[in-house]
């Protein structure tokens, strides 16, 4: 039998993961910047959470969901997306508390899971960075989001990104648009898509969103959203692109646009990468304000805005644009051992050379001497200290700089004693 990953799911393997580690650590660096703190909630969540959250009329909760009922027939699912359980966890251990700040600022990153067609930044399993605020319903908020969002692709280097944003507006909006939305619909249901057929009367505003070519074309002349804005919902929005506008970010406004999730109200966005090839793929990072949920889910009222980003789609966009990703993959000194004599003296040096607090590492093949520095060159090896069977009956050991060819023997105690100072004079060397 010939044993496989599932399908649908990647390896990430030694030379791809420093990439992904480069983008969450950038991730964590800008988000710490706004003051956001990291989350971690379970991979598998009650199933209620989901479908209460998402919505059940939801292709997330009815055709994608892995879902199933455990050995104490609790049904249970893996979390499909990231903000129903963060709002979970927000109500479930208090964070709207007086004790807290206002608003409540999380972020989160972690695997998702979703049985879809696998294909090219759409994975069953794929990964999420989302960030999520509570507690305030100032439009500086959405903003603010919005910003972090960009400032995190401009420090990764992505810059053919464009910012396109709507309005769902309020429970008042939603119920006059739906209705309207119903009305322009129905005499063309014939003509849409068995999906959009459905979804027609159960959430019309789905039908929007739709991927079908001939459903687009129905769409295009729908009524827009934005004229049944209630006045509340009408000035938030108005505020929000004033102040995108102060803070001189370039944004769009697409009526059309809707969120595959229920639980979005008035201000929702996504970022679009321009970069060649993206396709379908273009949405790189996608949110809104969900003033609702948090009350949804047993809390307080209390409301709320947030985003999340795929990980393999800003590893695609990262690679459309050329960015180059910086691999650090370097070593502080490497122990050239020779000689079967050498072995246990080897080891003992490179874990003395690491208490130090420094990065080393040593061959543990046996090789000759010629193969050895070839592997110090490769991993760009600072110094490299040399053990041979002569050297170890002397009680010495010869560090050579890589960088200036320079080579100086040490007492082996100086290695085990002081070796800081070793490696700080050694690298004074290089630049005499």
């Amino acid at each position: 039998m010939s044993y496989q990953k599932p399908k649908g799911t990647n390896d990430l393997l030694p030379g791809t993961s420093e990439k992904w580690q480069f983008v969450e650590e950038t991730a964590r660096l800008i988000f710490r910047d706004y003051q956001y703190e990291e989350i971690r909630t379970p991979i598998f969540e009650h199933y209620e959470v989901i479908s209460r959250s998402v919505g059940d009329t939801t292709d997330i909760v009815s055709k994608e969901m892995y879902d199933f009922y455990d050995k104490g027939d609790r049904h249970v699912t893996l979390r499909p997306e990231g903000t129903a359980p963060i709002v979970r966890s927000f109500v479930e251990n208090k964070l709207f508390g007086p004790e807290f700040a206002k608003p409540y600022k999380t972020y989160y990153m972690g695997p998702m899971f979703r049985y879809e067609r696998p294909q090219a930044g759409r994975l069953r399993q794929f990964h999420q960075i989302g960030a999520e605020a509570f507690g305030s319903v100032n439009p500086a908020v959405d903003v603010e989001s919005m910003a972090m969002a960009l400032d995190f692709f401009k420090q990764l280097g992505i810059q053919q990104i464009r910012l396109v944003i709507n309005s769902l507006g309020d429970k008042a909006t939603r119920a006059a648009y739906r209705q309207a939305l119903i009305d322009y619909l129905e005499p063309k249901s014939a003509d849409l898509s068995e999906d959009s057929k459905r979804r027609l009367h159960e959430n019309p505003l789905r039908v929007l969103d739709s991927k079908d070519k001939k459903d687009q074309a129905i769409v295009a002349d729908a009524p827009s959203i934005l004229d049944y804005l209630s006045e509340d919902s009408k000035e938030h929005f108005e505020i929000v692109k004033t102040m995108l506008n102060e803070l001189n970010i370039p944004f769009e406004v697409d009526s059309n646009m809707v969120r595959g999730l229920d639980y979005y109200t008035n201000t929702i966005f996504e970022v679009m990468s321009e970069a060649p090839g993206m396709g379908a793929q273009a949405t790189i990072c996608a949110g809104g304000r969900y003033d609702g949920l948090v009350e949804e889910l047993g809390g307080p009222a209390t409301p709320g805005f947030g985003f999340a980003m795929g990980i393999e789609r800003v590893l695609i966009t990262m690679e459309a644009e050329g960015v180059v990703v910086p691999v650090i993959n370097e070593v502080d000194a490497f122990v050239v051992g020779l000689g079967e004599q050498t072995n246990i003296e080897s080891l003992k040096l490179v874990q003395a050379i690491r208490n130090f607090g420094f990065s080393a590492d040593r061959d543990f093949m046996d090789r000759k001497a010629k193969a050895q520095f070839k592997t110090a060159a490769k991993l760009n090896a600072k110094l490299a200290l040399t053990l041979g069977e002569t050297e170890l009956t002397q009680g010495i050991v010869n560090v050579k700089s890589m960088a200036s060819r320079k080579e100086k023997a040490f007492p082996l105690s100086d290695i085990y004693e002081r070796f800081d100072e070793v490696y700080d004079e050694m690298m004074t060397v290089m630049f005499d």
